[in-house]
């Protein structure tokens, strides 16, 4: 099943989740519900985009900790969802 990227429209976090080709989540409760986290307080309707690179492209790339820090402010991503963890 392959892999799509959703970054939330309210708290701006990345979560990588895997569903059916067809299908398309369009809510944070959804996205949680797929990667089975929880939601923590942003709420469940909050909109979330699907970005272009998804995570079949993340998972491809062999990222390794020490190229830099995870992400652009220097802190992981969500759930370690960047791939350099």
């Amino acid at each position: 099943m392959p892999t799509y990227d959703y970054r939330c429209e309210v708290n701006g976090k990345v979560v990588e989740v895997n569903h059916r080709f067809g299908e398309k989540l369009t809510t944070w409760g959804e996205v949680c519900n797929r990667a089975g986290m929880d939601a923590g307080d942003t709420p469940l309707e909050a909109p979330v985009v699907r970005l272009a690179t998804g995570g079949n492209v993340l998972k491809s790339m062999k990222f390794k900790a020490e190229a830099g820090p995870a992400c652009a402010s220097g802190s992981c991503c969500a759930g370690g969802m960047c791939g350099l963890n």
